[in-house]
């Protein structure tokens, strides 16, 4: 008997009249949207990493997605994931859209290892909605790719796959061992800390470099191997999701958001939003608030 896969469930079953849409990269990962009424959407265990994205926020979404009971009010762009193997049961208060990317946890468990990395299941994010603007961009960028040229290749699948595989990580306090070439784990731990702590400021590389006993060429070097992006730009990614959930969860203004996160002006934080995002800060405010 054919072993039971996410997409199996979702299009060929009593779900498929809820698919509006599939994008399907070779079974390296799924990329399903779907629409559904308010009420039971709890599945069978599968043996696949699912990640959710919600597309409009607004209802309230409880059950058990394998890290224990949960139950809270859903905003738009909210991510939930759930763990291979396990009985999802989930209810959700309204009508709702999710864009959903399945792991099969058979092919990127063998990249995880590869990677000298973590696993599933080690991964803390099974227990309700969390956020990150990593995620979300690399979701935006392989959804928009899918429109315009068609089922990603397998080269970006994996690629994407890989981005945001290690940002759960991350999230989870797990992170991937740098493989050879990178910073060391203790050097990681410390430039996180230190670009976490003093995001207001102007943090240079030379100091990055010092803390890690390294001349400033080669520590931006095993920084971009070890995180994917150049400090700067990870400096510029971490101000984004601060800014984001200043925006959701606080009433500063525009220029005062912009300011706590090392900005000079508002102007500024719109131009960088806007490049991230897609949108202006006040629309992303309008829009998670909604």
């Amino acid at each position: 008997m054919e072993e039971l896969s996410f997409t199996k469930w979702y299009c060929e079953g009593q779900q498929a009249n809820y698919v509006r849409a599939r994008k399907a990269p070779g079974g390296i990962l799924d990329l399903i949207e779907v629409a559904r009424p308010a009420g039971d959407m709890s599945r069978p265990a599968i043996p696949e990493l699912v990640l959710y994205q919600d597309q409009l926020g607004g209802g309230y979404v409880q059950g058990n997605a394998g890290g224990g009971p949960f139950k809270q009010l859903s905003d738009k762009g909210a991510l939930y994931l759930a763990a291979p193997n396990f009985d999802n049961t989930v209810i959700a208060s309204a009508d709702h859209k999710l864009r959903s990317l399945s792991f099969p946890v058979i092919h990127w468990q063998k990249i995880l290892d590869e990677a000298g990395g973590s696993s599933v299941d080690y991964l803390r994010l099974y227990r309700g909605a969390f956020h990150s603007l990593a995620i979300q961009l690399t979701l935006r960028n392989l959804w928009a790719l899918s429109e315009e040229e068609g089922a990603p290749s397998r080269l970006l699948a994996r690629a994407a796959g890989c981005e945001i595989l290690a940002e759960l990580c991350r999230l989870s306090g797990a992170p991937l061992i740098p493989v050879k070439g990178g910073l060391a784990p203790w050097v990681t731990r410390r430039c996180k800390e230190l670009m976490h702590a003093r995001l207001s400021e102007d943090i240079c590389l030379d100091e990055l470099a010092a803390e890690a006993q390294l001349s400033p060429y080669h520590f931006a070097r095993m920084f971009k191997h070890s995180f994917g992006v150049p400090p700067r730009v990870y400096l510029t990614q971490l101000r984004m999701e601060k800014a984001c959930e200043l925006l959701a969860l606080t009433d500063l203004s525009i220029t005062e958001v912009a300011l706590k996160i090392g900005y000079s002006s508002s102007q500024v934080l719109s131009r960088v939003f806007f490049k991230y995002l897609h949108m202006s800060p006040s629309d992303y405010r309008r829009a998670v608030r909604v």
